[in-house]
Parts: structure tokens; C-alpha cells; sequence
């Protein structure tokens, strides 16, 4: 399969269905599960489809190295790649490594000015990161302001920007009181599930809409792929 009809079956054009239009430009989505449930997956999945869109993405880690999350992403795209029959595997993998980069900084040293300044350096060298993701982030204690700002970047670099909280708990019902700063600044926030074979998606926010439609879309746990549900 070539790659552009890979993104046009991606079960990706489900969730943004499912979202009125999915995240979007300028917007701030964030990603609530368990521990070890599969935020890094999803977010993973979301970043090689905007790498084989031809998109540049800008990855930061707070509580990965970046060896390991690096070798994260090829796991995902050996496993996309074989399962889809993927046409050219090894030049489609070194241009998405070339429009991808991997960042960690400690939680202590992390900040939007840093965020921004990363954001900088990548755009002169290799271009502009359609998306960026900034995984471990204490949203609970980063309060709204600094949420603000990053929402404030995503907004002047027209990228879609993803957060990602774990919580103590594998059931989510809404947004808890902790994050609810966090999804007052963001526009879509999706949860995560374990189920018996898979692992569910659901929204919690979806933009203004106050219907919360199906996403039918959900994570397989096996190939740490999305699939359709």
C-alpha cells in the first residue's frame, strides 16, 4: 500500500470524524490514562500520520529518554508497515526520521520558553512542526497560565499541540478536578480505556459541541496500532 492511501484508511480519519474535524490547527488536545495504558502509543500513532502526511513533528519527553522513545516509534512503524504492506518501507522510514524530532528535558528544567525555543531551533533547521507533543508534563501542577502559553504557541505556529496526563485510575468519567485547568485551555480531551481486547478511546471534550459523539476508534494493545471498533 502507498503511503497516501495508508493515510486516507488510517483509522485517524475516524477519530477526527468523531471530533466535528479532529484537533486542528492552534488547538491543544490532551490524552488522560492509566499508567502503562497507552498514551505514548496513541500519540505515536497520531505522529507517524502527520510524518507520512509529509509533516514535520517536534516529540518532547519529560519522562522518557530519548534512545527509548525513539525506538518506540520504530516499533510502531515496523508493525504499521507490515500490516499494511507498506510500499518502500526503508525510504518512507528515513524521511519520516528526518522530519521528526526527539526531545527530553527534566521536569524541573522544562518550561513554554524552552518548549518555544526548541520549537525555534527546529523550525530554522529542518522546518516548522505541524505537531508537537509534550509528553510527562505535570498538568496538575503547571496550572492554566502555563497551559495558556503553550495553547498561545500552538495558535502562532497554526500546529496542533498534544498534552498527555496519567492518572490512578483505568475508568475516567470526566476530566478530574486536578486537570480541570488543563481542559478548560484545551479543546478536545480523550481517554483512554483498557478493555477485554483492546483499548478504548473516548472523548471527554470535543470542542464546543456539547454531544460527545462515538469515536470508534480504539487501540490494539498487541501491535500498539489503531484500529477501527
Amino acid at each position: 500500500m502507498y503511503r497516501k492511501f495508508l493515510n486516507a484508511r488510517s483509522p485517524l480519519r475516524l477519530l477526527e470524524k468523531g471530533l466535528h474535524g479532529g484537533l486542528g490547527r492552534g488547538n491543544v488536545g490532551v490524552v488522560l490514562a492509566g499508567h502503562g495504558v497507552g498514551k505514548t502509543s496513541f500519540l505515536v500513532c497520531v505522529a507517524l500520520d502527520e510524518l507520512l502526511r509529509g509533516e514535520h513533528v517536534l516529540h518532547v519527553t519529560l519522562d522518557q529518554t530519548v534512545p527509548h522513545l525513539r525506538a518506540f516509534y520504530d516499533t510502531v512503524f515496523d508493525d504499521l508497515a507490515s500490516t499494511t504492506h507498506l510500499e518502500d518501507q526503508a525510504v518512507v522510514r528515513s524521511e519520516a526520521d528526518r522530519r521528526r524530532s526527539l526531545r527530553h528535558y527534566s521536569a524541573a528544567e522544562f518550561s513554554p520558553a524552552k518548549l518555544r525555543e526548541a520549537v525555534k531551533v527546529e523550525t530554522e533547521a529542518s522546518g516548522r512542526p505541524a505537531l508537537v507533543i509534550v509528553e510527562g508534563l505535570d498538568l496538575a501542577a503547571a496550572g492554566k497560565p502555563e497551559i495558556e502559553e503553550i495553547r498561545a504557541l500552538a495558535q502562532e505556529l497554526d500546529a496542533e499541540v498534544w498534552l498527555s496526563a496519567s492518572l490512578a485510575t483505568e475508568r475516567i468519567a470526566e476530566v478530574p478536578a486536578s486537570l480541570r485547568a488543563a481542559g478548560d485551555v484545551a479543546s478536545v480531551v480523550l481517554a483512554l480505556e483498557p478493555g477485554v481486547d483492546s483499548v478504548g478511546l473516548r472523548a471527554l471534550k470535543d470542542h464546543e459541541n456539547p454531544d460527545v459523539s462515538a469515536l470508534h476508534v480504539s487501540l490494539d494493545p498487541r501491535t500498539l496500532l489503531l484500529i477501527r471498533s
